[in-house]
């Protein structure tokens, strides 16, 4: 690395003076000799610096050393030390094994994953494990589904999911662990998902599509400082875990003909910190579910303790931020806080339907900003998929006490449609500080049905009469008669 060097001012001082009148006056005493010759050495490596490009003189570069892998366990493995190869061609599952094998018999332990590319069918991980993708380091996932292991269905869904029956286990799996760490120097998880959606599209698969990374019934989770890029079917799983870590990570995949492909899938969990994050995908940024129906009734594991925070999100088909729709064993004490969401279809989405029964409550939404959107606000009660026909339409579930404070944007089309019903309305909403600017000229934007709540102070765009209206300070102004008034527009 070169540095631009700025020449002095002393320097350029010196240079205006005839050599005559100057030289007299700088010798004149035993000290100006020694800044003379102290000028005269700065100057020479000054010059040698810039010319360094040439000359091949590294006196004051800095050099940047290739980034070592820390040593976050007192064990730690090299991939390469069970024959790993990184050529992209060669299957390493046999060495992914092999490592994690030794990583469990010594107690626990680290794998660093070198630079290169890591062809691999599905592995497991194990506790106490940190697994460390090294900058450049590509884990690549085969994309024939032969190579992958089929699992029973997740008990709170009864059914695949697509398919009844079975379904494709995850790339990088995990089941009732503790202490696991997945992060690294920005290296990549990659699904290779192409395969998948097109085998998808085509209905050629008997069974679910597998996450690109599933955690399940497990504690103390931390994943960071990597990127995970184009999976089969939901990128980030973890299911029925606490104390789960996941910030600074980037999920990527097409906006457009990757289906299923969200990003982040909290599912019957609790504790749940997710920071500091990018994701640009083809279904929902983050979704927040807790099972399906009569199953995730049964099953009984809320999610719940959730803080997401600090990201910025895409999702062109689907929604940045969703609650559901399977959310059967409930939802609550969810806070989203300080997310952009751009160019996508909706930006914060609830969403149920009688049969799921639980509940969703408690849930905060703050400092959000919608940029170029079609619907920013949603709740929707009619979401009408089903694992089979044996749910109870009269499990109906209970949406309340839910909050948005400080909401702006630009080029949203429907800033707010909240379609509550007779059978599950929605009760005790708050609007404050809602500013948005709309991309769609149209007499109502903002849309209500069977909803109850308040709005504080003033807000743009008007809101809809369902709601009753408070000053700043708090004090009634105006009571709603018609919290069950209906006006959605269905073509939106």
């Amino acid at each position: 690395m070169v540095e631009t060097v700025t020449t002095p001012f002393w320097w350029r001082c010196t240079q205006f003076h005839h050599p005559r009148r100057w030289l007299p006056a700088v010798f004149i005493t035993h000290k100006a000799i020694i800044t003379a010759l102290w000028i005269a050495f700065l100057v020479t490596l000054f010059w040698w610096q810039m010319d360094s490009t040439t000359t091949g003189i590294l006196i004051f570069r800095r050099v940047f050393p290739a980034r070592q892998l820390p040593k976050l366990r007192h064990v730690v493995f090299n991939l390469t030390d069970f024959g790993g190869v990184g050529d992209g061609v060669t299957v390493n599952t046999a060495a992914f094994e092999k490592a994690v094998l030794a990583i469990s018999r010594k107690g626990g332990g680290q794998l660093n994953v070198p630079p290169g590319y890591w062809l691999t069918a599905p592995f497991n991980l194990t506790s106490h494990m940190t697994l460390f993708l090294a900058e450049g380091a590509v884990i690549l996932g085969i994309d024939d589904e032969k190579y992958w292991p089929l699992m029973p269905p997740l008990p709170s869904y009864g059914y695949g999911r697509e398919h009844r029956g079975p379904r494709y286990g995850s790339l990088i799996h995990g089941q009732n662990l503790k202490d696991v760490v997945i992060t690294g120097h920005n290296g990549t998880i990659n699904g290779q998902g192409q395969a998948w959606w097109k085998k998808f599209r085509q209905k050629l698969l008997n069974h679910t599509r597998g996450p690109l990374v599933q955690i399940m019934w497990s504690t103390d989770i931390i994943i960071s400082n990597i990127t995970l890029q184009d999976s089969p079917f939901w990128t980030l799983h973890p299911y029925d875990c606490k104390n789960v870590t996941i910030r600074n990570v980037t999920i990527l995949a097409p906006i457009a003909g990757a289906p299923n492909t969200d990003g982040i899938d909290p599912d019957s969990c609790e504790d749940v910190l997710i920071e500091n994050c990018y994701i640009s995908v083809g279904d929902d940024g983050i979704a927040i579910k807790s099972g399906w129906d009569q199953y995730g009734i049964t099953y009984g594991r809320p999610s719940k303790n959730i803080l997401i925070r600090n990201l910025i999100i895409r999702s062109n088909v689907s929604a940045g931020v969703s609650i559901g729709s399977e959310m059967s064993g409930g939802v609550s004490n969810v806070t989203v806080e300080n997310v952009l969401i751009w160019n996508s279809r909706r930006a914060v989405r609830i969403k149920t339907a009688p049969g799921r029964g639980g509940y969703v409550r408690d849930i905060t939404y703050r400092n959000l900003t919608f940029e170029n959107v079609r619907v920013g606000i949603v709740i929707k009660t009619d979401y009408n998929e089903h694992p089979d026909e044996r749910f109870d339409p009269k499990a109906v579930p209970v949406l309340k006490d839910i909050s948005y404070t400080s909401i702006h944007g630009e080029g949203v089309r429907v800033p707010v449609q909240i379609h509550g019903s007779k059978e599950i309305p929605v009760k005790n909403v708050t609007f404050r500080d809602m500013s948005v600017g709309l991309s769609y000229k149209k007499k109502h934007v903002f849309q209500c049905a069977f909803v109850q709540g308040r709005v504080i102070g003033t807000i743009f765009p008007a809101p809809c009469e369902n709601l009753d209206l408070y000053d700043e300070q708090g004090h009634l102004i105006r009571r709603s008669d018609s919290q069950n008034a209906t006006d959605i527009d269905y073509d939106i």
